[in-house]
C-alpha cells in the first residue's frame, strides 16, 4: 500500500498521479461527493488468523490510501480500469491486518453502496475484479468518442474534419450538404457533449451512474 498526504484538487480528485503516467496505471481517487459508491468504513485491528481480516500490506498492487488534515484515509483498490472507493473514518490501514466495519444507512442512500460493498467483500476473499461486478456502461462508447472530438477541437479541426474523422471522407462528402442535416448535426451535438465536459461536466458522469445502480 502506498500512503500520499491528500489534497483539494480543482478536478474533483483528492488525489492524482502525474499526467504522464497511463490511464492503466494511474490512479485517481474521488471525492465522495462525487462518486456516490464511495464506501464509508471503520478500519479495526483484526486478530491474529481472523478470516474477515484485510491486510493492507497485501493489495500494495492495488491500494493507494491518502490521508486528509483531519486523518481522514482516502483509498481506492484500482487496477487501472475498475476501481472499488472507501473512506477510512476510523482507524488506519497502516497498522497492519484490520476488520473493516461498513457503515451503511438508510434505503435510497444505501442503493449506490451495495454494488461497491459486494466488490470490496470479493476482492478481499479472492484478490481479483469478479467481471460480473462491473457490467458494462453504455455510455462509455459515446464520453469516449467525446473525447476524440475535444482533442480535434483542441487541435483547430472543423466539424466537417472531425465528421471526416469519426464516418469517414466518402460518408461525409456524400451527405454534410445533402437533404438531411443528420449528420452534421450528430458531429454538432458531439462537439457539444464535448465542451461540457471538458468545462466540468466530467464531474457528473460517476454521479449519474451511482443513480443507476
Amino acid at each position: 500500500m502506498t500512503h500520499f498526504r491528500a489534497a483539494r484538487w480543482p478536478g474533483g480528485f483528492t488525489f492524482a498521479e502525474d499526467p504522464a503516467i497511463a490511464a492503466p496505471q494511474a490512479r485517481l481517487i474521488w471525492h465522495a461527493d462525487l462518486d456516490p459508491g464511495t464506501l464509508a468504513v471503520e478500519a479495526r485491528p483484526a486478530a491474529r488468523g481472523d478470516p474477515n481480516a484485510i491486510d493492507p500490506a497485501k493489495l500494495r498492487v492495488w491500494l493507494i490510501a491518502v490521508a486528509d488534515k483531519d486523518g481522514c484515509e482516502h483509498a481506492v483498490i484500482s487496477d487501472g480500469w475498475r476501481h472499488i472507493r472507501f473512506d477510512v473514518e476510523a482507524g488506519t490501514l497502516s497498522a497492519g491486518p484490520v476488520i473493516l466495519h461498513y457503515r451503511i444507512e438508510g434505503s435510497l442512500s444505501a442503493r449506490p453502496k451495495l454494488l461497491p460493498l459486494r466488490r470490496l467483500v470479493e476482492f478481499s476473499l479472492h484478490r481479483q475484479f469478479r467481471r460480473s461486478l462491473y457490467p458494462p456502461d453504455p455510455r462509455i462508447a459515446r464520453w469516449l468518442t467525446a473525447l476524440q472530438v475535444h482533442d480535434g477541437l483542441t487541435a483547430g479541426a472543423s466539424q466537417r474534419e472531425i465528421g471526416e474523422a469519426l464516418y469517414g471522407i466518402e460518408r461525409v462528402t456524400a451527405e454534410w450538404d445533402g437533404a438531411s442535416d443528420s449528420l452534421r448535426s450528430r458531429v454538432r451535438r458531439l462537439a457539444g457533449e464535448a465542451r461540457r465536459l471538458a468545462r466540468g461536466g466530467y464531474r457528473l458522469l460517476m454521479r449519474r451512474r451511482g443513480q443507476s445502480v
